[in-house]
């Protein structure tokens, strides 16, 4: 017996030293690391979160990754560390090699088929579907989004909505949900009243992957090992400008970022969201710092209805987290529960003003095929959902005579933070998401202001309020063809009571079309004269 025991002990030893250095081989053989260590504070993940990259806070006890750099960094903080397997080697995926099979919605697409099937969608329906490739991998991938709309080579003034999935290429389940949203808004188009009012009235942008790289690690044939990082080891989820920093990361920026970047700017997204895994969750702006945004309770009614339309659909134990104080039952403040910079969240809603979320679709971040159905049950309404709440709040379009303006957009007393908005100059629409009540809006750019009182938003579908600024005569008074300091004295004279104007002198002199004469017209036409000056 005793010369069993001994026996048993030595099998285990060199098991767990057989493990030990299988991971310890894998830690330096994989271009990233993934483990865990405990904290103290949250305040310490100020420091460590510039230097690793935070996957989950869960209590006192961190998980991560970082490349080998980056944990060479992170050693030198002195931390007891726990290196795990990597959670994407933890099986082999059902695969796909036909578009097909792949319509099945129970495997995972080889990148060929993947490829293959968005084009096919534009091919099936040419007339409200368009696919677009922004840009190639570091590896030269394509980077691919599906337009939908009705008109959908023109562009409308109607919200431009953006999903996007897998940034992080070893959490997948976002990925093949993106590819069964796009077939189903397709399919449905003229059959489902809901998806039919979507399509016909937004600008739908979906791409399922964005780091393929990433998740296409062991081949275009297969899915198995998927990593989080890009091709040149870099979290892409921290390659984003920073309302804080412009390189946070401090690496040079990745070739799938300037895609998405550049995108973004061609774009005037008003409502996105990013898809990941590794927990069940709404996580709403900011993540890079405390404070919170100016739409903080539009953020959080937002993500209220994805996660309790969710809990309706799910099973019990689906994004519905109690164990936590910062989890609020499927919700969460992105810097509550851990801090990050160089997010995509913060980088479209703070420099492109639109309003973005991240949900994190699954706790499994790389799910087996098998659950994937179950997955889309589960959000598939809270996915149309989302995307409807984009044609709530304000709306409405800015021209100055028959040509689109651009203009900033801000309600009075509210805004922070880059939380305005701006009219398209293209089409000269904008949007501003609010939830019901009553506000005061301010249009204004270099030349003028126009303040619109007592607007009221109802539940449901938006506000409409246009501007119209007459344009050729505005500001020249006399007609003469020039704006200068003589019309700025017969707006004072006129103001005097010293004249009294015509309409069609009131009309120009009436800078900011709130239909008074007063120092607001003065002011804005001596910043048009200033400004024109050489």
């Amino acid at each position: 017996m005793k010369n069993t025991c001994i026996i048993v002990s030595i099998l285990t030893l060199w098991m767990v030293s057989v493990s030990f250095a299988e991971v310890s081989k894998d830690r330096f053989s994989r271009p990233e690391i993934y483990f865990r260590f405990q904290i103290e504070s949250k305040n310490e993940l100020i420091e460590i979160t510039r230097i690793i990259s935070i996957d989950n806070v869960i209590g006192d006890t961190v998980y991560a990754y970082a490349n080998r750099k980056e944990f060479e960094r992170f050693q030198k903080l002195n931390k007891k560390i726990e290196i795990l397997p990597a959670p994407s080697l933890m099986f082999k995926p059902e695969m796909s090699q036909s578009v097909k099979k792949a319509a099945e919605w129970d495997s995972y697409p080889t990148y060929n088929a993947y490829v293959s099937m968005m084009y096919q969608f534009a091919e099936d329906y040419p007339e409200i579907c368009r696919i677009d490739s922004i840009g190639a991998s570091v590896n030269g991938r394509a980077i691919l989004f599906a337009k939908i709309s009705d008109n959908v080579n023109s562009d409308e003034a109607e919200p431009e909505f953006l999903y996007t999935s897998t940034m992080h290429g070893d959490e997948t389940t976002g990925f093949v949900l993106m590819l069964r949203l796009i077939d189903y808004l397709l399919r449905n188009y003229g059959v489902n009243e809901k998806v039919t009012y979507l399509v016909d009235n937004l600008e739908i942008w979906i791409n399922p992957l964005a780091n393929p790289d990433g998740t296409y690690y062991s081949g275009n044939h297969i899915i198995y090992e998927p990593k989080r990082f890009n091709a040149n080891g870099v979290d892409l989820n921290r390659d984003f400008p920073d309302p804080r920093d412009d390189y946070p990361d401090g690496n040079s920026r990745q070739p799938e970022t300037i895609a998405m970047m550049d995108f973004a700017h061609q774009h005037h997204f008003v409502l996105s969201a990013n898809f990941h895994g590794g927990a069940e969750v709404v996580n709403y702006p900011w993540d890079c710092w405390e404070r919170r945004h100016a739409d903080d309770e539009w953020l959080i009614w937002l993500c209220r209805q994805y996660a309790d339309t969710v809990h309706y659909y799910s099973p019990s134990g689906y994004m519905d987290h109690l164990d936590d104080k910062y989890f609020n039952n499927g919700i969460i403040n992105g810097y509550d529960w851990y801090p990050i910079h160089g997010g995509r969240q913060d980088y479209m809603t703070y420099f492109q003003h639109c309003r973005e979320t991240t949900i994190e679709i699954s706790d499994i971040k790389f799910l087996p095929a098998s659950l994937l159905p179950a997955h889309w049950e589960y959000n598939r309404a809270a996915l149309l959902n989302y995307i409807a709440a984009a044609l709530t709040g304000i709306r409405g379009e800015v021209r100055y005579g028959s040509e689109p303006l651009e203009v900033q957009v801000s309600i009075i007393n509210h805004e922070k933070d880059n939380s305005w908005v701006f009219s398209d100059s293209d089409v000269g629409d904008y949007y501003r998401l609010c939830l019901p009540g009553v506000y005061d809006l301010e249009f204004s750019n270099d030349l003028f202001t126009k303040v619109i009182r007592q607007i009221s938003v109802e539940p449901g579908n938006a506000t409409t309020v246009n501007v119209f600024i007459q344009s050729g005569s505005l500001g020249d008074i006399n007609n003469d063809g020039f704006v200068n300091i003589t019309d700025i004295m017969r707006v004072v004279n006129f103001i005097t009571g010293r004249f009294s104007p015509s309409n069609e002198e009131f009309n120009r002199s009436d800078w900011n079309s709130d239909n008074e004469l007063n120092i607001a017209d003065i002011i804005g036409i001596t910043q048009y004269i200033l400004n024109q000056g050489p």
